[in-house]
C-alpha cells in the first residue's frame, strides 16, 4: 500500500496518515524496512529528498551510516542542509560501530550542540528498526505534541541524552545526571553561563564544559 502525497523535497509539510512511517524509496527492501514491516504501518514514497522516514507531520528522521560516516563530509552536508530548509523536529540516527566510532564525537557536537537536533545511536539497522518502533508507540501515547521538546525526557529518549551529556568532557554519569536536573535540556546547558554551571559541578569542570559547548 502507497500513500501519495506532496513532498517537497527538503522534507516540508508532510501528511502522515496517524499511525503510520512513511519511508523515502530508497528504503524499500532494506534490512530496516523489513524489520519494520509487521511492527508498524510502513509506506514508501519518492520525494523525501533529505529525509528517511516521517514518524509524523512535524517529526522525521535522517538516517547516518557507518558507511556514511567513512566516505566523508556529504551527510554533513545533508544535515546542515536540512536544518536551514524546514521546521520539522529532526531525530538523527547514527550507526556507531568499532569502525565509525572515531567520528561519532563530532557528529554528537555538530547534531546536538551546533543544529540543535535529538541523536540517538545504534549498532545496526536491526537495531534503528526498534528504536523507530519505539519512537512510533511513543508519538501514539502523545501525538499532539513533540516528546523530544519537553523539559522533562520521555521515558526512551533520557538515556540517549543522558549518555550525550556524559561525553562532554570532566562530566560522569552523577555530573551528567545533575546537569539534565538543573538544565533540564542540552539546549539550556549550552546556553548556561559559567557561574551557572559553577553551581552544579564546580568551577574547573565548568569551565571546561563552558569551552566544550563554546557559549
Amino acid at each position: 500500500m502507497t500513500t501519495k502525497a506532496n513532498f517537497p523535497a527538503a522534507g516540508g509539510s508532510v501528511v502522515v496518515p496517524y499511525g503510520h512511517v512513511v519511508g523515502n524509496e530508497k528504503w524499500r527492501g532494506s534490512e530496516i524496512a523489513q524489520r519494520l514491516q509487521g511492527k508498524i504501518k510502513l509506506i514508501f514514497e519518492d520525494g523525501l529528498g533529505l529525509v528517511d522516514f516521517h514518524l509524523s507531520n512535524k517529526i522525521c528522521i535522517l538516517y547516518i551510516s557507518e558507511a556514511d560516516l567513512v566516505a566523508g563530509d556529504d551527510f554533513k552536508r545533508r544535515l546542515v542542509r536540512f536544518r536551514n530548509a524546514n521546521s520539522l523536529g529532526g531525530i538523527v540516527i547514527v550507526e556507531r560501530t568499532q569502525i565509525s566510532d572515531q567520528y561519532f564525537i563530532a557528529v554528537q557536537k555538530l547534531v546536538v550542540l551546533e543544529l540543535g537536533m535529538v541523536l540517538l545511536p545504534v549498532a545496526n539497522q536491526a537495531e534503528a528498526s526498534q528504536l523507530i518502533t519505539q519512537l512510533v508507540r511513543e508519538q501514539s501515547k502523545d501525538h499532539n505534541s513533540n516528546p523530544f521538546l519537553r523539559k522533562q525526557c520521555s521515558q526512551l529518549l533520557e538515556p540517549s541524552v543522558f549518555r550525550t551529556v556524559q561525553q562532554i568532557p570532566g562530566v560522569g554519569k552523577t555530573k551528567a545526571l545533575l546537569l539534565l536536573q538543573q538544565f533540564g535540556s542540552i539546549h539550556r546547558l549550552c546556553n548556561a553561563s559559567v557561574e551557572e554551571l559553577e553551581v552544579v559541578v564546580g568551577q574547573t569542570v565548568a569551565q571546561q564544559i563552558h569551552t566544550f559547548l563554546g557559549s
